[in-house]
């Protein structure tokens, strides 16, 4: 398959690791951003290949590890409702909220349905008048048009029964709140290529400029990776700090044109709660005032309220590459995907996820 097996090539592999050893010459602490990036990293190996030097920590990129405590409870709640189809995807469906979660409550009999795409979720609102179908809208800024989309497309049909419950977040915010940290040890970004498919990366050309770090647009496949890490070392040796895109095959500078168009037509810039990081300025998307019918959280006046987070739970600390899975007491023990104390554990993108599938039997460090 083009573009697959030639980034999969162990011969080119072993030459980008051969020259990523031979041009690191101190410490670098890199952090990768998207959780499918993780994903790889820990199936490949790639953490291990590079040279000591080199320290790989894992980033806020997995949407539903970002999602707070606070959005799960509304869902639940509206799927309590007995005139509610509560739709989402499945990753949601085991994510812990304070109490409880998306999975036991179908159990105990709540509409709760597992859908691909948010237009599949219009299509039960358009066949199903006698419903009330709020999609679970959740995601960085890869998911946000199609969310759009779908409250596009129900306002043009007049479905008066779809909504959604809004949590979109958006990374380059996240990103300087995390340099902006007193914490921070990262020294080199690679940037989610899925978010900046959509989004282009000029934007993150202000973060290398005003904390003098390095970000590079990287892929998902194991020669994407290396040669992110590669370009970045390059940087770092020579004392540059700019965006590069390594990602050319899908990324451009300006990104998706038509994808941000519908974006800002249906949704405006607000500040987000991210689940173990805080609330971060202007890091998420609401419905703008004319979409206002197609607010979940405004047409069942749904409630704002705090949860606290699990005590034992170190996710904060692994969402900011802050801690390693394996250094959590609860890792494979009292956390596992089928019971999971925190979202990176039943997450498909989530670090904790990845320990537990290709890590489990790591020594905490």
């Amino acid at each position: 398959m083009k573009y697959l097996d030639e980034y999969r090539e162990g011969r080119i592999a072993r030459a980008l690791v051969s020259e990523i050893a031979r041009r690191t010459t101190q410490p670098w602490v890199l952090m990768e951003i998207c959780g499918g990036q993780t994903h790889t990293i820990m199936r490949y190996g790639l953490d291990e290949l590079l040279p000591q030097k080199i320290e790989l920590v894992h980033g806020p990129g997995c949407p539903v590890c970002v999602t707070p405590l606070e959005t799960i409870d509304k869902a639940i709640e509206l799927a309590s409702h007995a005139d509610v189809t509560l739709v989402s995807y499945g990753d949601m469906l085991r994510v812990p909220g304070s109490r409880s979660d998306l999975f036991h409550a179908r159990a105990g009999g709540a509409d709760v349905r597992v859908v691909y795409s948010p237009m599949e979720a219009v299509k039960i609102a358009r066949t199903h008048p006698e419903r009330n179908v709020v999609f679970l809208a959740i995601g960085f800024e890869t998911t946000a048009p199609a969310n759009a989309m779908a409250v596009w497309q129900a306002k043009e049909e007049g479905l008066p029964n779809f909504s959604l419950l809004v949590s979109q977040v958006l990374v380059p915010p996240a990103i300087r709140a995390l340099l902006a940290s007193p914490e921070n040890r990262v020294q080199g970004f690679i940037a989610p290529g899925h978010v900046c498919t959509v989004m282009g990366y000029a934007e993150y050309e202000a973060l290398a400029r005003d904390f003098h770090v390095p970000i590079v647009v990287g892929g998902f496949e194991p020669v994407d990776l290396l040669e992110a890490v590669l370009l970045l070392v390059k940087q770092l040796e020579s004392g540059c700090t700019r965006v590069e895109n390594q990602y050319a095959r899908s990324v451009s500078y300006q990104g998706n044109w038509a994808a941000q168009q519908i974006m800002k037509q249906v949704f405006e810039i607000s500040d987000q709660k991210w689940l173990g990081i805080g609330t971060i300025p202007q890091s998420g998307l609401r419905l703008r005032q004319e979409f206002a019918g197609y607010d979940a959280d405004k047409i069942f006046e749904l409630v704002q309220f705090a949860a606290d987070e699990p005590v034992e739970c170190i996710s904060a600390k692994v969402l900011q590459g802050l801690r390693r899975p394996t250094e959590c007491p609860a890792f494979a023990g009292r956390c596992t995907p089928e019971n999971p104390l925190g979202a990176p554990m039943v997450s498909s993108e989530g670090a904790c996820a990845a320990y537990y599938r290709y890590r489990r039997h790591a020594v905490a460090g």
